[in-house]
Formats: C-alpha cells, structure tokens, sequence
C-alpha cells in the first residue's frame, strides 16, 4: 500500500530530500540512515541489474522485481522511476497497479518516445502532448489509493526549450498528475522560473554529473520546490569507491590501506540483518548434555 506520510508532507509544505536507491545495500544503508522517502532509480537500477545503459532496455518485470525488495525493506515512502509506463495505455494501467501493490508511494511517468532514455543524456524525443495526458488521465483511474501519487515528468526542456517544457507540465497536472517534473532545466533562473509557473508541488532531480546545476536542499526549497531527488549519489560514490579500492589492490596486492576505508565488517553483518540471524540461534541452540 502506498504511505500516506509523502501526501501529508506535500500538504503541510515540508520539503522531502530523497536519496537514489538501487539494489538492497544502498536501500539498507539509506533505512539506517533515515530519510523522509527514498527514489529508486532506474538508471542506477538497469546498471546494477543488468550492467547496461538506462536507454529502455530494462522492462517492467526487470525493474518491479526489485523495486518490490526495497519496497519490502523500507520504512520510509518509495518513489520509484517507471520510465514511459512500459508502453501504450494497456501497459500504463498494468503498471501503475504493479508498482501500487508493490508498495510504491509515488511513480514517475514521462514523456518521452520509446525506447526512453535518461534525461541528462541526448537524443532524447518526447511523444504528442495529447498521448501523455491520456498516459496520466489512464494511470489516475487505475490507481487505488489516493496515497499513491503520480509524477509526470516532461523532457521536453533539451529539444524544445523551457517554455514547452512549462506548458506540458501544467497541462500535466490538469490531466491529474499529482507532482510535476520539468527535467534538465539548465540554470538555477530556469529552476525557478519552473516553479513560479507552476502551481502543483514540483520535483528537482539533483543528478550530479547532468544539466542542471546541484543546489543544497535549502536553496531548492526556497526556489519553490516541494521535494527533490538525488538519483545518482548512491551508485557514482559506490562506484568512485570501489574503483579506487580495487585499483589500490591491483598495485599492491594488498587490501589494507590508510586511503581505503572500509565499512567495519561486523557492522555491516549486522546491517544486513545478521543479528536477528545470531539472535534467533542462541534461542534456538541445542543445549549441551
């Protein structure tokens, strides 16, 4: 079921910073932590699963199969990438239920052709304005719960400019969406000039690396935000961290060094719920004669 918690923080105006998730350490670690919502993130996602580029290759099945894990271990909303819907209207409607059972909070819709690709890369195309909002109209009747929020996005900034891009999200949130999400506006002027225009909460994607530049939760808030994600922290810092751990091995054919820190092992046992584990067989251990 979604949670009710993301809805209620919407309405009472407290902004939402959430992490991008994308396999079970990432989401465990970031339920340790404690967030307001976490995002599972479908680049970060398709390049974990299945080691290849967020350009629509990863299917429905791929993606809700672990979208539903994390759903299962955290505490805090989901919101989760769904790309296009997967397809026509039929394939909207399959996916909104999917993602609601699995526990989603909020799911991300945009509006690009088939096959997607991610939104700080190029070559990306939108379809007809009117095919969208048929995409948003299907997905509000098939939801549910009220709880269970829609996201509509709109790449339409690249190709066609940030008055396009404001235009379709507005008629984005006429047709029911619930949060409106102008991708890759390329300036901070841009940034708030989306959230002056608009009057549905909007979502920024701080995807370090891309087009629009990385602002502190504080300063997005005050442009006018209502939440924000940070899609590709968790799997640009593992991955910085990794290559640097296993390049330092390579050299020295050591894996202990001052430059390389390590998440303590026990700690990381325990993490991954080897206490309940240990726990639950000294209750159950066989006691000696």
């Amino acid at each position: 079921m979604a949670d009710p918690r993301l809805r209620r923080q919407l309405a009472e105006g407290k902004f939402v910073a959430a992490p991008g998730v994308f396999e079970m350490i990432t989401a465990r670690i970031a339920e340790s932590i404690g967030f307001d919502a976490v995002y599972v993130t479908g680049y970060g996602t398709v390049a974990s699963h299945l080691g290849l580029p967020d350009a629509g290759l990863a299917t429905y099945t791929d993606m809700l199969s672990r979208i539903s894990r994390i759903c299962e271990l955290s505490s805090v909303p989901v919101i989760a990438d769904a790309d296009t819907g997967y397809g026509g209207l039929l394939n909207v409607q399959h996916t909104v239920r999917g993602y609601e059972r699995a526990g989603v909070t909020a799911i991300q819709i945009e509006d690009q052709e088939f096959p997607k690709k991610c939104g700080h890369t190029p070559y990306r195309r939108v379809i007809p304005l009117d095919d969208m909002l048929r995409k948003i109209e299907v997905a509000a009747e098939a939801r549910t719960s009220d709880d269970f929020l829609i996201i509509a996005r709109t790449d339409a900034r690249t190709g066609h400019g940030l008055e396009e891009a404001i235009r379709r999200a507005e008629a984005f949130g006429n047709a029911g969406a619930d949060i409106l999400f102008v991708e890759s506006p390329e300036s901070r002027d841009e940034m708030a000039e989306v959230c002056r225009s608009l009057k549905k909460p909007c979502i920024a994607n701080m995807a370090d690396g891309g087009r629009t530049p990385i602002l502190p939760a504080a300063e997005l808030q005050e442009l006018g935000y209502a939440l924000a994600i940070w899609p590709a922290l968790g799997f640009l810092s593992m991955g910085a961290a990794v290559a640097h751990a296993y390049t330092r091995f390579k050299e020295t054919g050591s894996s202990t060094h001052d430059d390389v820190p390590l998440y303590n092992f026990q700690d990381f046992s325990k993490l991954m719920g080897f206490q309940e584990i240990w726990d639950f067989e000294e209750r159950h251990k066989e006691v000696a004669e």
